[in-house]
């Protein structure tokens, strides 16, 4: 035994923490220059010119200001999959409007076409489908609906980092907007921090003015400038979303070692994947060709022939010293979601069911490969198959 082995852990080098001692050092510790050069990294690392990224201190904040650019607001729905974090979904309340939550498939954990075209109303004004774990929802679907009807596309890429679908990155498909997460826990982190991607010029106008209390121009312009340039106009009732230089810092480096944290995932992943062939699992599912999994999580599912409940899975993994975690509580079991809109286990059962059974194993970047060892060998002792 060698110390418990958290569930996550990010991977910080010596050049971000450089980078943020030179913000500090440099007196620019809000949003600056670094941010600016890391929104103009992202969208070169997406590969598309028409792509615009904006930085914002969160991935909620920035689900947040995609779905205020798209004018929705009380009277409107937005179709969301049951199956994810809460900030999914209470973005949409913040804005009056209602969620719409629709089943999930049971093999990807990914909203379906079918499950999000039965949910269509004369209310829907759009559909926010997550990635769940790091594969794509089959979004050629999706957008074929959702073009057919009119509705508006944000896709939740929290996870989705880098995600390709039929070939593409996921962040360059044909949706309104993207948004992806930067938490610590993700496949590149800022700490905390998020992006949001649009090719529509007057969306990402839109979203720059808000993240900043509706202001009518970037505070980094007006304080840089060497000509008198205070005066400012507020033209919204706007938010406090912006990303420090401080947070960008650390992103401008993260994301230049994205492409080796993912060989590395994938590599991981396909450890596990062979070491717990034959065991009272269900692995991940995995994508199709021409599709890439991102790997930020790597979710099993425990057969019934494993004779052992998920709680007492986790709890005898911890023993064993090894931190696991759940992915997701779907949001009919949480109270406010539950009593609000009257969802019952009923209503959604894939999603109910993977959640009873699934666990997520630890997969991360700065893990090695004896650290991997340990954690098949203590689902293997846990499952008495060792």
């Amino acid at each position: 035994m060698n110390g418990f082995l958290p569930f996550a852990l990010p991977e910080i080098g010596e050049e971000e923490i450089a980078e943020v001692v030179d913000s500090l050092r440099s007196g620019w510790v809000t949003t600056g220059p670094k941010a600016k050069k890391f929104e103009e990294q992202f969208s070169e690392f997406l590969g598309d010119a028409s792509l615009q990224s904006i930085s914002v201190n969160s991935a909620t904040s920035g689900l947040h200001l995609a779905l205020e650019a798209l004018g929705v607001g009380p009277g409107d729905e937005v179709i969301v999959p049951d199956y994810t974090f809460t900030a999914t979904a209470e973005v949409v309340r913040y804005l009056g409007a209602t969620p719409v939550f629709v089943d999930v498939d049971s093999a990807t954990f990914n909203m379906s076409a079918e499950s999000f075209a039965a949910a269509i109303t004369d209310k829907t004004k759009a559909v926010m489908p997550v990635h769940f774990a790091g594969l794509s929802c089959d979004m050629d679907a999706i957008i074929e609906v959702a073009k057919t009807h009119g509705i508006r596309i944000v896709e939740d890429a929290a996870h989705a980092l880098p995600t390709h679908y039929n070939g593409r990155l996921i962040g360059t498909l044909d949706s309104d907007f993207t948004v992806f997460s930067f938490y610590a826990n993700k496949t590149m982190t800022t700490g905390e921090g998020g992006m949001v991607v649009t090719r529509d010029a007057e969306l990402a106008k839109r979203c720059r003015i808000m993240r900043l209390h509706g202001i009518s121009r970037d505070a980094f312009d007006r304080y840089t400038s060497t000509k008198p340039a205070w005066f400012y106009e507020i033209v919204a009732p706007g938010f406090k979303y912006n990303m420090p230089d401080i947070a960008a810092a650390i992103g401008i480096h993260q994301l230049k070692r994205l492409p080796a944290f993912q060989l590395k995932r994938n590599d991981m992943a396909g450890f596990y994947n062979q070491e717990f062939s034959g065991l009272p699992l269900v692995l991940p599912a995995l994508p199709g060709n021409g599709s890439e999994h991102a790997w930020h999580l790597y979710p099993v599912r425990l057969k019934a022939e494993a004779g052992i409940t998920r709680d007492t899975f986790i709890q005898k993994m911890a023993d064993e010293g090894i931190g696991c975690s759940v992915h997701f509580i779907p949001l009919h079991l949480q109270p406010y979601w539950r009593d609000t809109y009257s969802l019952t286990p009923e209503m959604f059962p894939n999603a109910h069911a993977a959640y009873e059974m699934e666990v997520s194993l630890p997969l991360y970047t700065k893990m090695t490969h004896s650290d991997q060892q340990r954690v098949v060998s203590a689902v293997k002792k846990v499952l008495g198959c060792d």
